[in-house]
């Protein structure tokens, strides 16, 4: 992503599309509801398993509206924080023992590095949502039987957040000094949490790097306050 200025007429497009969208997308909801309450009539089980699969693809198409309005409001610089003093330590603790499990196989998810406070002004939930959404979709690339490793490294001033498997976290050990590679926040199948995480990150002094080598299993967050 470029950093160059937003153009404003972007969050404005976004937002309108979200209104235009949303519209049908409640109407269509609500009458497969009204459908799998039968209020239409009864239905045979093939007819209710095709309704309940359409009623999961509304629900996927309504968080994905949710994620381009919150994109919308975070380019617009009008999403609220809500901001104090949090220890990140017990942000990242907390949203790894909520990770929901994956679907298909069992990846652990681990959290590693110094357990002392460490203290930043922040709006911990909206934190904890972006941290939780790089995690979920790095746990998604892991193919081995690595656990995604969560290391919290404490600076002065802020902190580093390194987030991936064993070969991703050893990358990031291993590089040079000052070295950044790209943190590719377009991958498909995550909707889009990753680019509401990095614009949530930047909102908090932070930074998300890609992990060495071009790895989608691996992210650093750096805080510089």
């Amino acid at each position: 992503m470029s950093d160059a200025p937003v153009d404003p007429r972007w969050p404005k497009i976004l937002s309108l599309s979200v209104h235009e969208f949303r519209t049908p997308m409640t109407v269509v909801a609500g009458y497969i509801r009204m459908l799998l309450k039968e209020r239409a009539g009864p239905l045979s089980e093939q007819q209710r398993k095709l309704l309940e699969e359409a009623e999961k693809g509304c629900a996927r198409l309504t968080a994905l509206l949710s994620e381009v309005s919150e994109l919308a409001n975070l380019e617009a610089g009008t999403a609220p924080f809500n901001r104090h003093l949090v220890d990140l330590h017990s942000v990242l603790r907390e949203t790894v023992d909520q990770l929901p499990p994956l679907p298909d196989r069992d990846v652990a998810v681990e959290l590693r590095g110094e357990s002392r406070s460490t203290m930043i002004h922040a709006d911990p939930v909206r934190l904890g949502h972006a941290f939780a959404s790089v995690m979920k979709a790095l746990r998604r690339e892991i193919i081995t039987d690595s656990p995604l490793v969560v290391r919290l490294t404490p600076g002065a001033p802020g902190a580093n957040v390194v987030i991936g498997d064993d070969e991703a976290i050893a990358a990031f050990d291993a590089e040079a000094s000052g070295a950044r590679e790209p943190f590719d926040e377009w991958r498909g199948g995550s909707g889009l949490i990753l680019p509401v995480a990095r614009r949530v990150f930047e909102a908090h002094g932070a930074r998300i790097d890609g992990a060495p080598g071009g790895r989608k299993t691996g992210a650093r967050i750096q805080f510089t306050a």
